[in-house]
């Protein structure tokens, strides 16, 4: 690397990571999901948790490529069955509450010419294996984050102009450092200070108990139904040990989950999607009764298929999130083809289950009472981003007045 003061900033990244990303405390057992090629960022992520008093560190590795060779390669029974040691694990750490660091720097085109339906048969049966860990994370049971690092591959996508891969790493490293504060003169106190921003705008929101918003855009014209007592969250979430934790470093959202039974017209992506290897553009949807009745993407269409028939709350919505134009990341006029980044460049939604914390007294409903309550349940969660400085947002009162909140891609003022 040929970044200035690279090794000094990645050590800043992992302090930020362990310190305000899932806030490590004594006693905690810290997992970390982590590539092969990051194992530099693992291995300091490692020691600061261990400095802040965590018992252990789990390190569970992955490779792109080990991973395309199995879904490529691997019988079918062993595709479509998860190991039972690995739905024991995922019991474990659900019951422990366990500290999970996801570190993502996956090749967007990692799965490209892999057959749809044997990586569609993957994610289902590690999404139901998975369940009780997933479920804990959802339920902000546990402290939970997702952060990136930049991998050849990835950096080469995003950067394809730059001449050397040195060149491309350096570029994409330098935007991971830019967007989560680490050239701040103090990070943890700029992301200390970006968390209160964020909560002032979501306590606005929460006031106002908007019924549904109405989204506007060119290839856009679409209402969700939001369910009575939901809450908008910014930057900081906590959980259920009362400590507070980043979820997504960087992030400049707020969202809320809608109601899974009203939504209705039709919206249309403004980012690429990458998803399962693969990358789907000019996504449009249908809504009637909160359901997809209708779809198409200018490429990936069979995946995008597979997608929404992972299970029926795959059809409905989880996530409505919303970021300002103006911010930071969309400004950059970079596409990451990483949803981490991307979503924060956007408005965004989110196909699949919905966060159990956005509505009151959620993470003590059963799935039942969530259900009743308005919202989704499902195996996946996909984002998708939606918007641009051509969207405009209304807050539709119970009364049926409406408040501006969105002009051309910004908060109205």
């Amino acid at each position: 690397m040929v970044l200035p003061n690279f090794l000094d900033n990645l050590e800043k990244y992992a302090r930020l990571i362990t310190e305000v990303g899932i806030n490590t405390q004594k006693g905690d057992t810290v997992v970390v999901y982590a590539s092969v090629d990051q194992a530099p960022l693992a291995r300091l992520v490692t020691s600061h948790a261990y400095k802040l008093g965590a018992n252990q560190v789990i390190v569970q590795w992955n490779d792109d490529l080990i991973q395309r060779e199995f879904l490529m390669n691997a019988a079918e029974e062993y595709i479509s069955t998860v190991p039972e040691y690995k739905k024991a694990e995922a019991d474990d750490f659900a019951k422990k509450r366990v500290s999970r660091i996801s570190i993502v720097s996956s090749d967007p085109d990692a799965l490209l010419g892999v057959d749809t339906n044997r990586v569609a048969a993957y994610q289902q049966a590690r999404g139901k294996a998975l369940k009780s860990v997933m479920q804990a994370t959802q339920s902000n049971k546990l402290r939970w984050t997702v952060v990136a690092a930049a991998s050849p591959a990835w950096a080469k996508k995003v950067f394809p102009e730059l001449e050397t891969s040195e060149e491309q790493l350096d570029a994409l490293w330098d935007e991971i450092f830019k967007t989560t504060r680490i050239y701040n003169n103090d990070p943890i106190k700029a992301w200390r200070e970006h968390d209160q921003n964020m909560r002032a705008q979501a306590e606005r929101l929460n006031k106002e108990q908007f019924s549904a918003l109405h989204y506007t855009a060119p290839g856009t014209d679409l209402i969700i139904g939001l369910p009575k007592n939901h809450i908008w969250e910014g930057a900081g979430s906590f959980a259920a040990d009362g400590n507070e934790f980043m979820a997504n470093m960087p992030t400049e959202e707020v969202f809320t989950a809608p109601d899974r039974n009203r939504v209705d017209g039709y919206i249309t992506s403004t980012k690429p999607l990458s998803y399962a290897g693969t990358t789907l553009l000019d996504m449009k949807f249908t809504f009637k009764d909160g359901k997809v009745i209708d779809f198409s993407a200018k490429e990936g269409q069979n995946v995008l298929a597979s997608l929404l028939d992972i299970d029926e709350g795959a059809k409905h919505l989880g996530e409505v999130a919303l970021v300002p134009d103006p911010s930071p990341i969309s400004q950059s006029g970079i596409t990451f083809y990483n949803t981490l980044f991307d979503e924060n460049a956007s408005n965004h939604l989110a196909l699949g289950a919905a966060y159990p914390f956005s509505v009151e007294g959620g993470t003590e409903m059963s799935e039942e009472e969530l259900a009743e309550a308005g919202l989704n349940s499902s195996q996946t969660h996909v984002d998708f981003m939606v918007g641009s400085n051509k969207m405009s947002i209304d807050g539709i009162r119970e009364d049926g007045s409406r408040v501006p909140v969105f002009r051309n891609g910004d908060w109205a003022r």
